[in-house]
Parts: C-alpha cells; sequence; structure tokens
C-alpha cells in the first residue's frame, strides 16, 4: 500500500500490467528525476538589501545568479539531451491539453517583451520559463514510459525542504539578517530571506507529513516530528496567510480521513470536541483581545481589511489593466510602473523588487487579461484532473493503485496550498522562485499520476491474465 504504480512490458502478451517498483536511493532517484532539484532552489545566501535601490527592472547579475540561472539550465539541457536521443516523446492527452496552455502563455509572455521598459530583463525570465517547461515535459514523456514511485517522489520533494529549513536554521545561528526581519510591534519574523521561503516550504512540510500519517505511509514517529517541524516552522514566519492557508488544507485532509471509517469519524469527532473545549479555556483564560492582538501583529482593522495594503496594489494594476489591456511587461514592467510605489514599513523590501503580493495579479500585470485567462485556464485544468481521478473508487484496487491514488491525493493538497498560497505571494508565477518550482512540480506530479492511473485502467479493460 506503500508503493506506487510501474508499468512494464508483458513478454508474451504485449500488454502491460502494473507492479510496485523498489525505491532508489535519494542520490539515485534525484539524478534519474533530476526536476525535484529544482525545488531546492539552489538556495541563495544573498543579504535582502543586496538590490535595493537598484532599478531591478533592468538586468543585473552576480554570482548568485549565475549559480541559480546555471542550476536551470542543467537540468533543462539533459532533459534536452535525453529527449532528442533516449526515447521518444510520449505524452497523455491530459498532459497535451495542459502544455498546450502552457505554451500559449509563455507566448503571450514573450510577445510583452515588444511594449516590456526592460525587453532584456523579460527575454530573460521568457526563456527560464521555457526551460522549466522543458524539464517538465520530459519528466512527464519519461513517466509515460517508466513511472516513478510516485511516494517516493512526494518523500523527496519534503527531503530537499527540510534540508532548505536546516539551512535556514543554520543562518538564524550564524548571520541572521539572511533569514529575519525585525518588525516594530511584531518580534522577529523568519522569512528565509533568499535562502528559503519558510512560509511555503514549512507548510508543504507540515501537509506531507500530516497525509503520510494519518495514512500510515511511514513510521508515525517520523510523520510526527516533521509535522511538528512543519507547524513551528510556519507559525515562526508570523505569516498569516501561510497560517491560514495551512490550517485549511489540514482541516480538508482531516476530514477527508474522517469519511474513511465510522470508528475514524468518531475518533476525529471526538478530537475535534476535545480541540474546541481546549481552545474556549484558553480564550477565556487568556483574554480574547490579547489574542486578537497577537494575531493582527499590532495593526488595526483598516490595516486587516486591506491585507496590508495588497488590497491597494491590486486595485491600482487591475485599473491599469482595463486601460492597457495587453499588461506592462514581463516581469519588468511591473517593477518599473509600481516598484516602491506602494512601499510600506512591512513589504519595503518586497515592493523595492516591483511586487504586487499575488501571483494572479503579477500574472495580469506581466501582460495582461490574455495571460491570466491562459494562467487560470492551467490551473483549473490540472485541479480538474486530479480532483476526477482522486475521487475515483475501484472494486478491488491493487496496492500499487492504492499508492499512486495517495500519492494524487496528497499533491491535490499540495496543489490547493499553490493556488491560496498564490492570492499573496508573488513567487509562484515568477521564474528561479522556490515557490513557482514547487507549483509546478506539482503540476507535474499530478498530470503524471492520473497518466499512470488511466494506463492501469485502459490495461485491465484489456487484458485479463488466464
Amino acid at each position: 500500500m506503500t508503493e506506487s504504480a510501474q508499468w512494464i512490458g508483458a513478454t508474451q502478451t504485449g500488454s502491460r500490467e502494473l507492479r510496485s517498483p523498489a525505491r532508489l536511493s535519494t542520490l539515485r532517484f534525484l539524478l534519474r528525476y533530476p526536476i525535484f532539484l529544482l525545488a531546492f532552489g539552489p538556495p541563495i545566501l544573498r543579504p535582502n538589501k543586496t538590490f535595493a535601490g537598484v532599478d531591478t527592472s533592468q538586468s543585473h547579475f552576480d554570482l548568485w545568479s549565475i549559480l541559480q540561472v546555471g542550476w536551470l539550465f542543467a537540468i533543462a539541457l539533459r532533459a534536452l539531451i535525453r529527449m532528442s536521443f533516449d526515447h521518444q516523446i510520449l505524452l497523455s492527452r491530459q498532459a497535451r491539453s495542459i502544455l498546450k496552455y502552457v505554451l500559449f502563455l509563455g507566448l503571450v509572455l514573450t510577445m510583452s517583451i515588444t511594449y516590456s521598459p526592460g525587453p532584456a530583463l523579460s527575454a530573460e525570465f521568457s526563456v527560464l520559463y521555457f526551460a522549466t517547461w522543458v524539464c517538465i515535459v520530459e519528466f512527464l514523456s519519461d513517466a509515460y514510459h517508466d513511472p516513478p514511485n510516485w511516494l517516493q517522489c512526494l518523500f523527496t520533494v519534503r527531503l530537499l525542504l527540510l534540508l532548505l529549513m536546516a539551512l535556514v536554521a543554520i543562518c538564524f545561528v550564524v548571520q541572521p539578517s539572511l533569514v529575519m526581519e525585525m518588525k516594530e510591534g511584531q518580534g522577529i519574523r523568519l522569512g528565509g530571506g533568499a535562502v528559503a521561503p519558510v512560509g511555503v516550504i514549512a507548510p508543504i512540510i507540515a501537509i506531507i507529513s500530516a497525509y503520510s500519517f494519518l495514512n500510515s505511509l511511514e513510521r508515525k514517529s517520523r510523520s510526527l516530528l516533521f509535522v511538528l517541524v512543519g507547524i513551528i516552522g510556519t507559525v515562526v514566519t508570523q505569516a498569516r496567510g501561510s497560517e491560514i492557508a495551512l490550517f485549511i488544507c489540514l482541516a480538508i485532509l482531516g476530514f477527508g480521513w474522517a469519511r474513511s471509517g465510522k470508528r475514524i469519524a468518531y475518533l476525529f469527532i471526538a478530537t475535534t470536541t476535545v480541540f474546541i473545549f481546549l481552545a474556549t479555556v484558553v480564550l477565556a483564560d487568556v483574554g480574547a483581545d490579547r489574542i486578537w492582538e497577537r494575531f493582527n501583529r499590532g495593526q488595526d482593522v483598516e490595516q486587516i481589511l486591506t491585507l496590508t495594503g495588497r488590497t491597494e496594489m491590486w486595485a491600482s494594476v487591475i485599473e491599469y489593466s482595463f486601460a492597457h489591456p495587453q499588461g506592462m511587461g514581463y516581469m519588468a514592467g511591473i517593477r518599473t510602473f509600481h516598484g516602491g510605489h506602494f512601499a510600506t514599513n512591512l513589504h519595503t523590501i518586497l515592493n523595492s523588487m516591483g511586487g504586487v503580493d499575488s501571483s494572479y495579479i503579477e500574472v495580469l500585470a506581466d501582460a495582461g487579461w490574455l495571460s491570466l485567462a491562459f494562467y487560470l485556464i492551467i490551473l483549473v485544468k490540472t485541479a480538474t484532473l486530479a480532483w476526477g481521478y482522486a475521487k475515483k473508487r475501484t472494486g478491488k484496487p491493487s496496492a500499487p493503485d492504492f499508492a499512486a491514488r495517495h500519492a494524487l491525493r496528497c499533491t491535490l493538497l499540495l496543489f490547493f496550498f499553490c493556488l491560496l498560497g498564490g492570492v499573496e505571494d508573488t513567487g509562484f508565477c515568477n521564474p528561479l522562485r522556490p515557490e513557482f518550482y514547487l507549483q509546478n512540480i506539482s503540476i507535474a506530479m499530478i498530470v503524471g499520476i492520473c497518466t499512470s492511473l488511466y494506463l492501469a485502467s485502459r490495461a485491465r479493460r484489456t487484458y485479463s491474465p488466464v
């Protein structure tokens, strides 16, 4: 029940049958499927204020930038070589459908170079966008021929993110300025800086570990430990968006788990009741005012309702896009027209890079309404595909089939977290950002797993052993 699906050719019938592969060592797995190395970054040990006061709508390079680009290009080059010489590129119908809109989005972003205030920067990020998807296409084609152990994919992602968390902890001790911010009235915020976005990687660690714990996919002691690591990491970021998104995902996971049986449902109800009782006791003892003040980070109601000024930025970009439906130019436009304009004490560093604290609004600003439409279509088609296979029930599914569905449901939760995180984080649509890679890796895994499940069901319908 803990193994994923793999296809092999039947020697006499020429059909395919399902079996569970042995897990590879971590090193062999990453060499076999290097797309997961993109989740690692690589981490950048760059101070947050490196580009303060610099016009970031134009091209700027340092050693870390070269390392980031070289990391991506090395993986993309390997993908191109393997697709050219190793085997024929085969993709499922669902994969081709999603990749079609990925191509459309890339072309729209590329065309925005013609009116971008920083054409060189827009061109560079367009190349990075396509390089990332070259890696994904190679992975999907490889998974079509020889699917990986899908549960190992999840655990490998978690391992890489745990390494990033450990690096953030080391930086916090050795050079705190790399990973933390001091905010008046808010204390220390361990955001991770350029090393790793703790507000994203910590919740993902918690989600994978919680799913593994509830479904007994590994030792429960290990799962529980990593759940605590993920939750604590999320809390120390003091990022309300990450906390809320993680709570929603864990709540969905809990309700789904409770539906698996009556005894589990009773246990879930009892646990929820005890939690509500303890929360009521704490609320009565500490006081609602103190808890609310802690949650709102010392902000007033107006700041909270405007999401710390984010809604003002979003309204400005939307108003601009109505007058200029083609957008501002990929990456460079928002940095030119809105860089620093809305800077506040909380978001000075982010806005000096021209961010608008929303991946969806960022895509709108990059290349207008058409790019936003393609971006949303990609996300919706991926979510629809995953949901359709995740909710399917089979009569007597095999152990590999169970494992693939477990991997799919957990990946769907991760993808949903990315969708929620994109509301207040631009990283999910910006190449070279860990959030961008994590969201696209989740898309690749969803499409790959659904392809494996589809091929398995088709083979069972056309072949029955004698």
